[in-house]
């Protein structure tokens, strides 16, 4: 037996037919690309990323200004807290604030 039986024959047909609609349906028509609404932002964004705008200079130093904090004056600020609590103050216990004096490092040269 050689061919296609009714059953394949209709499948194959069917296949075709579906393939052919969805190549014709991938063709755009003239009134498309259908292109969303403008929103109300994108006259401001517009503005905004022109290389002279008045918004994008205060941006850039308004960050400038934010960087120099964080660098200059917050982890510098951190780092002293830091040292300061964990190795000038000694440690300190909690239910009686009593503040243990740190330990008296003891010379270990000569041990015989």
């Amino acid at each position: 037996m050689t061919g296609y039986t009714p059953d394949e024959k209709l499948r194959l047909d069917q296949l075709r037919a579906l393939r052919r609609q969805w190549l014709k349906d991938q063709e755009l028509s003239p009134r498309e690309p259908v292109l969303p609404p403008e929103k109300a932002f994108s006259g401001f964004w517009h503005r905004f990323l022109q290389k002279d705008s008045v918004w994008r200079r205060f941006a850039y130093k308004a960050y400038g200004s934010g960087m120099f904090l964080f660098v200059n004056l917050l982890i510098p600020a951190w780092i002293v807290h830091y040292y300061v609590k964990y190795h000038v103050e000694g440690d300190t216990i909690l239910e009686t604030g009593e503040v243990i004096p740190p330990m008296k490092e003891h010379d270990t040269h000569n041990h015989h």
